[in-house]
């Protein structure tokens, strides 16, 4: 795409912006600190924003599932959350848009897998993303928890 900035023509390369799953867990028995396969953004793609939707799809049974979607800025040596879905015992739904462009202009302490539940952490977006996820209780198999993440290009 050709854009004229200030009487100036300039390529403008638009990578197209593909929904990837973080991960689609069969929820059973209890866990702790478990983690997905990190997925890492293309390689010479800042984020800008991303969109966040975790989904419990609820069975019976169970306690609580709490799911944080966190970055690394440090390919992958320590993780931040950036978000965290918690949920109980029903079927529910929630969705986040976060943006590197928030100016985070007072220091942020890294949380990893201890971020509130269900809140965000906005301007702190990396190169790579993972799901943590806790749960409490013995759940029916049909419970299902389901993380997606869009809004940049992924190389894995």
């Amino acid at each position: 795409m050709m854009l004229a900035i200030r009487g100036r023509a300039c390529n403008l390369a638009l990578s197209p912006a593909i929904a990837r799953t973080l991960g689609v867990i069969p929820i059973t028995t209890a866990v702790t600190a478990q983690v997905t396969v990190p997925l890492q953004v293309a390689k010479g793609v800042i984020p800008s924003s991303v969109t966040i939707q975790c989904k419990l799809t609820y069975g019976s049974g169970g306690t609580t599932a709490d799911a944080w979607i966190q970055t690394s800025i440090d390919g992958g040596a320590s993780w931040t959350d950036i978000a965290n879905c918690h949920f109980t015992t029903a079927t529910a739904r929630f969705v986040y848009n976060l943006s590197s462009m928030t100016p985070v202009t007072t220091q942020y302490t890294p949380t990893d897998g201890t971020l509130s539940a269900n809140t965000s952490k906005d301007g702190v977006l990396g190169p790579n993303y993972r799901l943590k996820y806790t749960t409490t209780g013995t759940y029916a198999t049909s419970t299902v928890l389901q993380v997606d993440i869009n809004g940049v290009p992924f190389s894995n």
